[in-house]
C-alpha cells in the first residue's frame, strides 16, 4: 500500500507512472487527498478541543480549592460538553480513516522504471533464455498421456475424492514430487535461506498484509465458519511472520524458504489451456522470501532470479526469463520476472516461477519496519518473494522432454532423492 504522504506529494508523478499498469482512475487518487484533508481537519479540531479540555480540567481543582463552587460546577459542565464534542469528532475521524483505507487499497504499487508498457502476456519482454529445446522421437505424447500410461498421477481418482484440479500422485509420481520438494529445499537452504513450515490457513490480517485481500479476483478459498483462508502461496504466511515488527538493520537481509501445498480457485481460468498439470486447484510449491534494506532490494531480486535460474539449469530444462509488462504484472509488485520452461510435446512455454520485488508496498500494509542501531526513526523494509519452484509444470516439462521408448529419464541431480533414474513400469 502506498503511503498517503507519497500520494499527496507525488500526485502527478504517481498518476503518470500508474498508466504503465493501465490504472487510469485519477478520481481515486484525488479522493484519497480529499479524505486525508478531511481527516487532518478533524484532527486539528480534536487537538484544539483536547487542549481546551485539559485547561478546563486543571481549572476545576483550583476553583474548588478557592471555594468557588459555582464556577467549578460550570467548568465541569463545560468539560462534559467538550468530551462529547471530542467523542463526536473521534467517531467522524474514525469513519474518515476507514473510508481513506478503502481508497488506499484500490491503488496498485508503482511499477519499476524498467517495466515495459503493455496490456498482457504478449507484451512481456524476454530477458534471457537458456538450455536446448529437445527434439522428441516420433510418437512422443504430452504429459497427461504419459502419467496415465505409467500410472503415476491419477486425475480421475482426484476428481472422485475432491473434484477437478486435485490430482492424486501415486508410486513413482509421489516419489518424484517428494524428490523435487527436498531438492529445492536443500538448494535454497544451501543458499542461505532458513526453512520454515507455516500453517496452510491464514487469517484476514495475514491476507491483507501481503495484498491477497481484498480478493479482487476471487482466487482464495475461504472458510466462513472460522474466517480463515487457504493459502494461495507460502508467501502469505511466511512474509506475515514479520507483520508488526521492527527489525534491526544489521539483521537484514532475512531469508526464509518454505514448502507448502497451495490452493487457488483459478476463477475465470477454465476454458484456457488447463489440461493435465498445466492448471490445478491444489499444487505443491517451494517458496523463497526476503526482507531487505531498501537500498539493496533490486540487487536481492537479481540474486533470487539467478538462484531460481540455477535450479532450472540443474534440472536440464530449456527456459526463458520474461520481464512482465505493466498489464501483466501483479497489483502489488514493482518488478516481476517470470520463468518459463519448454514442454516439448505440447510445444508450449509453461510458467514455473515468478520472482518479484514489492519494494515497501507490502511492508506498509504489514507495518514491517527496521531501524539502525541507536536511531529512533524507523523505515519501511522491502519485501521480495519467488517460487523456487512450483512443481506441476516442472513435472509436466520433465516428463515430456525426457520421454524415450524405454521410459522417462530422471535428471541426474534428482537420483539421490528419487532412488531411481528411470520411470518405466508402473509400481503396484
Amino acid at each position: 500500500m502506498l503511503s498517503v504522504s507519497f500520494i499527496r506529494d507525488q500526485r502527478d508523478y504517481l498518476i503518470e507512472r500508474l498508466k504503465i499498469k493501465n490504472f487510469h482512475q485519477v478520481e481515486i487518487i484525488d479522493a484519497i487527498i480529499i479524505r486525508d484533508n478531511e481527516r487532518r481537519s478533524l484532527q486539528v479540531k480534536q487537538d484544539h478541543l483536547q487542549a481546551e479540555l485539559n485547561v478546563k480540567s486543571r481549572e476545576i481543582g483550583a476553583l474548588y480549592k478557592e471555594g468557588k463552587k459555582e464556577a467549578a460546577d460550570e467548568a465541569k459542565e463545560a468539560t462534559a460538553r467538550l468530551k462529547e464534542e471530542i467523542k463526536v469528532l473521534q467517531l467522524a475521524q474514525h469513519e474518515a480513516i476507514s473510508k481513506l483505507q478503502e481508497l488506499l487499497v484500490q491503488v496498485p504499487n508503482i511499477p519499476h522504471i524498467s517495466v515495459p508498457q503493455g496490456k498482457g502476456e504478449a507484451d512481456n519482454e524476454k530477458v534471457r533464455d537458456g538450455g536446448k529445446l529437445p527434439v522428441l522421437e516420433a510418437g512422443a505424447v504430452p504429459h497427461w498421456d504419459l502419467i496415465s500410461h505409467y500410472d503415476i498421477i491419477d486425475f480421475e481418482l482426484g476428481n472422485k475424492l475432491t473434484g477437478a484440479g486435485f490430482p492424486v500422485y501415486k508410486g513413482n509420481g509421489a516419489k518424484l514430487q517428494r524428490a523435487l520438494i527436498n531438492f529445492f529445499l536443500d538448494e535454497n537452504i544451501a543458499s542461505g535461506y532458513k526453512e520454515v513450515l507455516p500453517p496452510l490457513m491464514v487469517n484476514e490480517d495475514s491476507g491483507f498484509g501481503t495484498g491477497q485481500l481484498p480478493d479482487k479476483e476471487g482466487q482464495m478459498y475461504h472458510i466462513p465458519s472460522d474466517d480463515y483462508y487457504l493459502i494461495p502461496t507460502a508467501e502469505v504466511p511466511v512474509t506475515n511472520i514479520f507483520r508488526d515488527q521492527i527489525l534491526r538493520a544489521k539483521d537484514l537481509p532475512v531469508k526464509y524458504t518454505a514448502y507448502t501445498p497451495c490452493f487457488r480457485r483459478e476463477a475465470g481460468s477454465w476454458g484456457k489451456d488447463v489440461r493435465g498439470l498445466n492448471r490445478l486447484h491444489q499444487f505443491d510449491k517451494v517458496e523463497i522470501v526476503q526482507i531487505v534494506h531498501p537500498d539493496h532490494s533490486y540487487r536481492a531480486l537479481e540474486e533470487m532470479a539467478s538462484h531460481i535460474e540455477g535450479l532450472i539449469v540443474k534440472l536440464g530444462l530449456p527456459y526463458r526469463i520474461m520481464r512482465l509488462c505493466g498489464g501483466d504484472i501483479s497489483f502489488t509488485s514493482s518488478l516481476t520476472y517470470d520463468f518459463e520452461v519448454y514442454a516439448a510435446a505440447q510445444g508450449k512455454w509453461l510458467e514455473v516461477s515468478s520472482v518479484s520485488n514489492f519494494e515497501s508496498y507490502q511492508a506498509n500494509r504489514l507495518k514491517l519496519r527496521f531501524k539502525n542501531e541507536g536511531d529512533r526513526k524507523t523505515q519501511l523494509a522491502h519485501t521480495l518473494n519467488g517460487s523456487a519452484l512450483a512443481l506441476p509444470r516442472i513435472v509436466a516439462a520433465m516428463l515430456e522432454n525426457n520421454q524415450t521408448p524405454d521410459g522417462i529419464i530422471i535428471p541426474e541431480i534428482l537420483h539421490p532423492y528419487t532412488g531411481f533414474d528411470l520411470i518405466s513400469n508402473p509400481i503396484p
